[in-house]
């Protein structure tokens, strides 16, 4: 099968978000970012029509895929046999990846229109994970790694950047896709930070000041968090009341979490998070 003959085999769903890499040139880049050793517990993310699958399973001995997509899995087994390729059937945003042991390393071109929670479900393996690398549109992956004081610093950026460090490598044009998305897409590095470094002592707690503060992320700390801390509160912190979230490092949200820990919040006892 080839990368070039591929897309004319299967028709893409929108209902699963599939635009299939269809460049070689970007393929191999992507796959030396990732540098397999032939020994190396791979799982792939929706692997599609295999523009990834076939040149990583030439440095792997086995690969683990998950498709939710039913013709997409039927050429897969046509495709390769048993030895060379597990195939987990499924949702990725529901898959266990706990079931497939540890060391993982997970890649994949995710689709846009479940990267965020697909990235939310993924950190909660992270104990599991070496390293992960993914194609997402370049918008998200710049907010993955963006930096305070600015307007793509958000959510996201506090919430992965707490359990990762995060590089974005490069980036994708749409003619690289087939179909050709309307964006640009990049490709990002993720690596699970030891866990000796997290130092939050309660991660629901933490979810949902970071949630609090950027709810309104134009108002005030002292607006949006005043349910939850006071000023006086904010300023022993050493973080001013007239700051709004995004000019706050990752760490004055774990400060400001860890201080509320041993204080009853209100609603405790429920989940105050919002929705993925």
């Amino acid at each position: 099968m080839t990368l070039e003959a591929a897309p004319a085999r299967h028709t893409p769903r929108k209902r699963f978000g599939q635009n299939f890499l269809s460049a070689p040139g970007i393929v191999a880049r992507i796959v030396a970012a990732i540098a397999p050793q032939a020994d190396d517990h791979v799982v792939e993310i929706g692997p599609g029509l295999g523009a990834l699958t076939q040149p990583l399973l030439a440095k792997l001995a086995h690969l683990d895929v998950v498709e939710i997509d039913r013709d997409l899995i039927a050429r897969l087994k046509d495709d390769y046999s048993a030895a060379q390729l597990t195939i987990h059937e499924g949702d990725a945003l529901k898959f266990d990846f706990a079931a497939l042991g540890n060391k993982l390393r997970i890649v994949g071109n995710l689709p846009y229109n479940i990267s965020t929670p697909l990235l939310f479900h993924l950190a909660e393996y992270a104990e599991r994970i070496v390293d992960m690398h993914f194609m997402l549109q370049k918008e998200v992956v710049d907010r993955m790694v963006a930096q305070p004081g600015g307007g793509e610093f958000g959510r996201l950026s506090v919430m992965l950047q707490y359990r990762f460090e995060m590089e974005r490598l490069f980036i994708v044009p749409p003619g690289a896709f087939v179909p050709a998305p309307k964006v640009d897409s990049a490709i990002v590095r993720m690596l699970p930070k030891p866990l000796e470094s997290l130092t939050v002592k309660e991660e629901q707690t933490f979810a949902r000041i970071v949630t609090a503060a950027f709810g309104q992320r134009r108002k005030m700390l002292r607006n949006t968090l005043r349910e939850l801390i006071s000023e006086a509160d904010l300023e022993g912190l050493g973080i001013r009341p007239t700051a709004r979230a995004e000019e706050l490092a990752v760490g004055d949200f774990v400060a400001i979490a860890n201080h509320l820990t041993n204080f009853r919040l209100p609603g405790e006892g429920r989940d105050p998070v919002a929705p993925l």
